[in-house]
């Protein structure tokens, strides 16, 4: 299995809510299509071109079968918040300004194999 390859697929197929009302998806891309090998390391790249307010950088994983999952929420001024049962160790996050982001999904397994997104949210700095 080592040698195998996997199909990725990164597709953007939220509809983006930010605090300034939806967006049609136009204004955020990422890698649209990887392939890689089984304990290789996979990076989707993400990004918007709305406004340097639009800082703040959502990660998703949905794989066959299963519900979408937040994996973690990232800003460039911030440290990266992961949810419940996944890691910096196996999903690295990089964001370096507000208007690009990556991801790196690392020691790829066949339970890897899903479909991966970004979204992106403006910062406001009004109270909850």
């Amino acid at each position: 299995l080592g040698s195998e390859l996997f199909c990725w697929i990164f597709c953007n197929l939220m509809r983006h809510l930010t605090s300034a009302g939806p967006t049609d998806g136009s204004d955020v891309t990422q890698t649209p299509l990887l392939w890689a090998n089984q304990s290789q390391s996979a990076t989707i790249n993400c990004s918007q071109n709305k406004d340097v307010n639009h800082n703040q950088m959502y990660w998703y994983q949905q794989l066959p079968g299963q519900n979408m999952k937040q994996i973690v929420f990232t800003t460039s001024y911030s440290a990266a918040q992961y949810e419940e049962g996944f890691s910096k160790e196996k999903f690295a996050v990089e964001k370096k300004d507000a208007y690009t982001g990556s991801l790196t999904v690392k020691q790829l397994q066949p339970e890897d194999g899903g479909v991966y997104f970004c979204s992106v949210s403006k910062h406001s700095d009004a109270a909850d």
